[in-house]
């Protein structure tokens, strides 16, 4: 989330901060809290225990069994989460809210100098903090439905947080009740529970539950078949001809035309028209001492080429989010994305530049997307409800400003560079190991494929996400191992064996350190979907060139972690014994008119040396935005006659002159 990080905001260690999280939500809700482990009573479930579960549930209360299938496919993809909540206080298969029990997390920045957009020609002054997580003082409809399930069922609400089976039967009666207040109480027609269903995710935006309930139905359309983190097969048949008539259509909808009229002279989002979109503006004002927050205006594409998308996390709930973009003088990005239904909200329009990645020159061309959400938090997951609407958001971007869809214009927070030296320790590390990029490239329509063959010297990291579970440290106290779970991110070594040591980066361990396996610890990390030279083979391992610097990881041919690619890559030009990689890809000091300060072209720590290989992503002639002030007619572009190409350096992207390198493969020029 946001612009630059304060040092090392996502490395200190965790125990202290959530203490104090715990603190204020235990405060505010005068509720205590409890343990979001299952109890041990709840044992080993059957193979086919959650199977029945869906069969059982809608047999009891009369729902179609495909509807309640979509509506848990929609919430959870059918899993369980080991009885912990998610982002929104949602427990089980159904994601059934109780965020009374929920620990309420504080976004952790604190008060800090650093330049908040990444450019060090304006150093704005202070960036205040966030007072503790907001609360709401009445829990809407769609954070309590846990309890209203335990009203209807006689069953405990720990046991519907904790037991899969109660919880489905705590769906089905949620949903049953709303049939009841809407429609036919006991159709079989799935299409006519339209209305049940959109209600379903909550009530305070009806456009956002008509949006859940379209992707319901979408998913029992196509239908579905999973292994879920229980390791049960769960099927969902497909309906190819299921339709949804403007009857049920128009109760699904409820007040959203009135709602719509009353966001009254706002702007109208920009978001595509199968989604929910809200306009919750970030203000643009002056305030202090010649100081203004909380972005720049601009005039993209027209001016500037929008050539990426970054994805974040927001560190903080729905609301603290909301309350803080609303600040004019803290930082901003474009939207943010709601876990329990996927509701967006657009805070600046995508031609003005927001403050979110902590590198100027990567907020000029890019669109900063938050999702409710910790990246530390492993099993406080993402719903299939945000990752399908963040992909229909992403594919519109992408048509609207031509932006490829692959991870080299599809950026992590994570893989944002420092634009100096000084800066790389402080980058943040958002949405982090546990965002599944596969099933996210999936949903954009782009799944990672082999594209080529093992001649061809690249590869494409793409572990089994489920399967994959590197042991990660630092998530609840520095040091301890987080919860397994399923991860994007393979680690890399010095040599072919798992008891190598891990490679080094020397810009987040300036002293020579080892990388570690901490969370947030980006040093050793290769990540789906991400591109590499290949840079040897031994056996069951691979190596590619990452940082200056031969990095092994386990590759075996029955369970793969990366797959054969075709591509381009750099080298240093013939000659050159090593050459300079940037973390922004600046302008010659020639390029710069009177009045506009020069920005100095400053080399990170790592060289990349002969014989080296790079994968390329974006070439780009270098350019500079120069807006110092609240006056939108003293801000300038700046563009040289250098050009650049984008490459993936190692976790992170990079940049290097097209002067310095050579390149090959696939395209080359």
């Amino acid at each position: 989330m946001r612009g630059s990080a304060p040092k090392d905001v996502k490395r200190t260690p965790r125990s202290a901060l959530r203490r104090s999280a715990t603190a204020v939500a235990a405060a505010a809700l005068l509720l205590p809290l409890v343990s979001a482990t299952p109890s041990e009573s709840a044992g080993q479930p059957r193979p086919d225990a959650l199977d029945r579960a869906f069969t059982d549930a809608a047999a009891r209360f009369h729902v179609p069994r495909s509807v309640l299938l979509g509506v848990s496919y929609l919430e959870s993809r059918w899993d369980s989460h080991g009885g912990a909540p998610s982002v929104s206080g949602g427990y089980g298969p159904m994601h059934l809210t109780d965020a009374r029990t929920a620990l309420a997390r504080t976004p952790r920045f604190g008060d800090h100098a650093e330049d908040a957009r990444g450019d060090g020609s304006r150093t704005r002054r202070t960036v205040r903090a966030a007072q503790g997580a907001v609360v709401p003082r009445d829990l809407p409809a769609r954070l309590r439905t846990l309890l209203a399930a335990a009203k209807l069922t006689g069953l405990s609400a720990e046991k519907l947080r904790t037991d899969p089976v109660a919880n489905v039967l705590g769906g089905a009666a949620l949903l049953a009740a709303e049939q009841r207040k809407l429609g036919p109480a006991r159709s079989s027609d799935p299409a006519a529970w339209y209305p049940a269903v959109a209600r379903y995710a909550g009530e305070d935006n009806a456009r956002a539950g008509t949006a859940f309930a379209d992707e319901v139905f979408d998913v029992m359309r196509r239908g579905l078949a999973r292994t879920t983190d229980t390791g049960q097969r769960i099927t969902l048949a497909a309906m190819p001809s299921l339709t949804v008539g403007t009857q049920e259509k128009r109760l699904g909808m409820g007040t959203a035309s009135s709602q719509q009229a009353s966001e009254g002279g706002k702007a109208r989002p920009e978001c595509p028209a199968s989604v929910a979109c809200e306009s919750v503006p970030a203000p643009y004002e002056e305030f202090g001492d010649g100081d203004y927050g909380n972005h720049d205006k601009a005039d993209r594409p027209k001016d500037q080429r929008v050539d990426a998308i970054v994805i974040h996390d927001t560190e903080g709930s729905w609301e603290t989010t909301l309350k803080l973009i609303k600040d004019p003088a803290y930082v901003s990005w474009h939207y943010t994305i709601r876990s329990s239904d996927g509701l967006i909200a657009q805070h600046v329009p995508t031609k003005d530049v927001a403050w979110h990645a902590g590198n100027w020159y990567i907020n000029s061309h890019s669109v900063g997307i938050e999702h409710e959400g910790f990246l530390a938090a492993p099993d406080a997951w993402y719903t299939e409800a945000m990752y399908r609407t963040s992909a229909r958001l992403v594919k519109y971007l992408s048509r609207k400003y031509d932006v490829p869809l692959d991870r080299q214009h599809i950026l992590g927070h994570d893989t944002v560079p420092g634009t100096t030296t000084s800066t790389i320790k402080g980058m943040h590390t958002d949405p982090g190991p546990y965002w599944d990029w596969q099933h996210y490239f999936s949903l954009l329509g782009k799944p990672f494929r082999s594209t080529g063959s093992a001649k061809d010297g690249v590869v494409t990291i793409r572990p089994d996400y489920d399967r994959n579970q590197p042991v990660y440290t630092g998530c609840e106290k520095a040091g301890e191992p987080c919860a397994p779970h399923g991860s994007a991110a393979v680690r890399l070594h010095t040599g072919p064996s798992g008891n190598a040591p891990l490679v080094k980066d020397i810009g987040l361990h300036p002293d020579g350190a080892d990388s570690t396996t901490g969370v947030n610890d980006t040093g050793a990390r290769a990540t789906t979907g991400q591109q590499f030279a290949v840079a040897g083979r031994s056996g069951d391992w691979t190596a590619i060139w990452y940082l200056g610097q031969k990095a092994w990881f386990h590759n075996p041919a029955g369970q793969p972690t990366a797959v054969p690619a075709r591509g381009r890559v750099v080298t240093p030009k013939n000659g050159s014994a090593e050459i300079p990689v940037y973390g922004r890809a600046y302008p010659e000091k020639e390029a710069y008119p009177a009045g506009v300060p020069v920005q100095t072209v400053s080399p990170l720590p790592y060289k990349l040396a002969a014989g080296q290989e790079y994968v390329v992503g974006e070439r780009m002639r270098g350019e500079y935005f120069y807006a110092p002030t609240f006056d939108v007619t003293k801000h300038a572009i700046v563009r040289g006659k250098d050009v650049y190409y984008e490459i993936q350096l190692g976790h992170r992207v990079g940049y290097v002159r097209a002067a310095d390198v050579d390149v090959r493969g696939a395209g080359q020029e």
